[in-house]
């Protein structure tokens, strides 16, 4: 005998079996984030009142670069996924579900990509 009902059976609505998954993302991104930040923070403030070729040429350094890009992509997959859940738990019309997922998905890969491309364009010197 079984506890539950066949309602779940009738609507096809059991798990989707990515809720581990996006969970696991979530706080590997979070734990990421912390020493990143920690390395921007600690360059930010070290170039505090410094001229402007000197912060170009900090930011131009390739480790520089790399823990800037490390962030933005970390930074924006954990929004989108942060985003992503109160969509999904606080939004209840399905259209509207959609339209603001893609929307989510949508701005953090342009504004993600734009933020890289600064970062790479400071790099690369151009």
């Amino acid at each position: 005998m079984s506890m539950r009902t066949p309602l779940k059976n009738v609507r096809h609505l059991g798990s989707a079996k990515e809720g581990t998954t996006h969970w696991w993302h979530q706080k590997v991104t979070a734990i990421a984030l912390i020493p990143l930040f920690v390395i921007a923070l600690a360059y930010v403030v070290s170039l505090v009142g410094a001229d402007y070729d000197r912060v170009r040429y900090i930011l131009s350094l390739p480790f520089t670069s790399l823990i800037l890009l490390l962030l933005i992509g970390a930074t924006f997959y954990h929004m989108k996924l942060g985003l992503q859940v109160v969509v999904e738990d606080y939004v209840h019309t399905e259209s509207t579900k959609v339209v603001l997922l893609m929307l989510n998905s949508f701005f953090c890969a342009i504004v993600g990509l734009a933020a890289a491309l600064a970062v790479l364009k400071l790099a690369f010197g151009g």
